[in-house]
């Protein structure tokens, strides 16, 4: 390669002191470069020539390294996907200088490489790109960290299968893509009967043997194009892509039969197991992955009713009816607690991991009931969701918190927004001109989206964040680790912090299996430049060992209830 910006410094008799000590500043500011492990480069798009500084150095992994003199060649050494990237970049028109940051696929004989470039694009009078400078930086082993923590993050650590959160999102994918193509799919639930017998009987070890061999056996019976996840300790879910409604049985029978057809063998001695199966057609059945999971739990529920190495699908029942009316009931009761002023906000304080005291307080909704007694947030916003109102109660719980940061000067308050309503762009809109309204106290509120909403609907949430956080927001993803998660996405959103799910934090310091889960995704987080909560932590121990992880701020009774009249509240 021509490494034309490190030739030699020539000094001519004629140079000034000034001239002199500039090129001794630009010989150390290369040498630092070097140093550091970056190449930096000029790219002119005229002659479509990159005049590099440090590459024969950095970027020894091309078969001609001289041909990365020009742009072109350059370009084709990377793979489709990043060369979409920095074409975008260097096609786009926009008459301002502009910053970029990409990561960048290319292909050596050692493998994928991965490479960061970053620097600034200057534009001609018509907005096409006339340079690009900047510096390059091989980040594979970074990258390969986090390849590797995204799939600790989206496996299941025992068997290796998706883990619910994972299944979910294909669940969600095979429900959309089977109504939109006009054809049908199947979920399954399939779970090691009597368990809790093996573990007692023979140890946890031959109990978790057990389920490793039973996934095993069941996803060997599967079509190439299904899927398999684990959802609970001893249960499988498993997709059905294009199935039809005689199928489901054809299928379930299959699976059984693969988990009861031979012993299996332990360390401990052979282990004779059988599975009962529930079912769902979908998206007859259920028009969402959250239903259609519920749905396959109803009917594997009744599957077993009968004993062992059961089979049923689900059927709607008078039951499930009587349920949805209360829902409805509920929805009623909301919309009067509304019209009448009894929504109200509890506060608890999020608390510095280090020094313990108050970061700020999350507002968590509750219903005043006409009778005087409080109901809380999941005895009313689930059946809100299902009816599509829960929109009004995300908008009200902003208007508060916006009043109360107002009245309480010192004082950061967290808002949530529900799935339902982050589905919304009317809705985020709306909830932006809000805040832009009110941007004396935007400042001190952060905003917090479920995981799995924000990336259910990425492009409208990831404008919504990029405003909040224009107006001063600060932006959160709560429950990180329960949804599915595409983790380059949550990078891509530039959000400020994550709150990793209570249900893995809860009894941590007991639980071995979530102490290594949470510590990946407080890896993942880290790695990211991203703040990190804990909730639900019940106990020092439980908070020493976050701490000890790299956790930022810790939630829960511990430290603090939901208060509706802290002592801190102007009224």
């Amino acid at each position: 390669m021509v490494d034309v910006l490190s030739q030699p410094l020539q000094k001519k008799p004629a140079d000034g002191l000034d001239t002199l000590s500039a090129a001794q500043q630009a010989e150390r500011l290369r040498l630092a470069l070097l140093g550091s492990g970056v190449a930096s480069f000029d790219w002119t798009m005229e002659d479509d020539r990159i005049f590099w500084d440090g590459a024969i150095d950095i970027i020894p992994y091309h078969a001609d390294a001289a041909r990365l003199a020009r742009g072109a060649s350059f370009q084709s050494w990377l793979n489709p996907e990043s060369r979409a990237r920095l074409n975008a970049t260097v096609e786009g028109r926009n008459p301002q200088m502009l910053p970029f940051e990409l990561a960048l696929e290319a292909a050596s004989a050692l493998g994928s490489i991965w490479l960061t470039m970053v620097g600034m694009r200057y534009a001609r009078h018509d907005g096409r790109a006339e340079r690009l400078t900047g510096t390059v930086r091989v980040t594979t082993e970074g990258q390969r960290e986090v390849q590797r923590l995204t799939y600790l993050a989206t496996r299941d650590e025992l068997t290796g299968h998706l883990n619910r959160n994972s299944l979910r999102a294909e669940l969600t994918q095979a429900i959309d893509s089977a109504i939109g193509e006009d054809r049908h799919c199947a979920f399954l639930v399939a779970s090691i009967d009597r368990l809790a017998m093996i573990n007692d009987g023979y140890g946890f070890d031959a109990g978790d043997e057990v389920i490793v061999a039973a996934g095993e056996r069941l996803a060997r019976t599967l079509r190439s194009s299904d899927i398999i996840g684990r959802t609970a300790g001893n249960k499988f879910g498993v997709i059905l892509r294009n199935c039809s409604e005689r199928e489901i049985a054809i299928v379930a029978e299959r699976l059984r039969a693969a988990i009861r057809s031979q012993v299996i063998d332990t360390r401990c001695g052979q282990v004779s197991a059988t599975s009962s199966v529930g079912a769902v057609w979908l998206p007859a059945g259920a028009s969402n992955s959250q239903e259609a999971m519920l749905r396959a739990e109803e009917a594997l529920d009744r599957a077993r009713r009968s004993g062992r190495d059961g089979f049923a699908v689900y059927e709607k029942s008078p039951q499930r009816e009587g349920a949805r009316l209360r829902l409805m009931q509920i929805a009623d009761d909301v919309v009067a607690a509304l019209d009448e002023g009894r929504l109200k906000l509890a506060y608890q304080p999020i608390i510095h991991a280090r020094d313990r005291s108050v970061f700020k307080y999350e507002c968590l909704l509750r219903m005043q009931r006409p009778d005087g007694t409080i109901a809380t947030a999941g005895q009313f916003v689930p059946a809100a969701e299902q009816l599509g109102i829960v929109g009004l109660i995300d908008r009200r719980a902003l208007e508060i918190a916006i009043d109360t940061l107002r009245r309480n000067p010192g004082v950061r308050l967290g808002v949530n927004v529900s799935g339902t309503a982050a589905g919304n762009p009317a809705w985020l809109a709306s909830f932006i001109d809000y805040v832009r309204a009110n941007l004396d106290v935007a400042g001190r509120l952060n905003i917090e989206l479920t995981e799995t909403a924000a990336l259910h609907q990425f492009e409208e949430n990831a404008q919504f964040v990029s405003q909040l956080r224009e107006l001063g927001c600060t932006v959160a993803i709560d429950d990180f680790g329960a949804g599915y998660t595409s983790f380059r996405n949550l990078q891509t959103m530039h959000l400020d912090m994550v709150k990793i799910d209570g249900a893995y934090i809860k009894g941590l310091s007991s639980s071995p299996e979530n102490q290594v889960f949470v510590r990946t995704l407080v890896g993942l987080a880290k790695n990211f430049n991203l703040k990190v909560v804990a909730e639900w932590v019940e106990s020092e121990e439980d908070a020493q060992l976050l701490e000890a992880m790299g956790v930022d701020y810790f939630q829960g009774f511990f430290f603090g209830e939901p208060e509706l009249e802290p002592e801190w509240l102007k009224v």
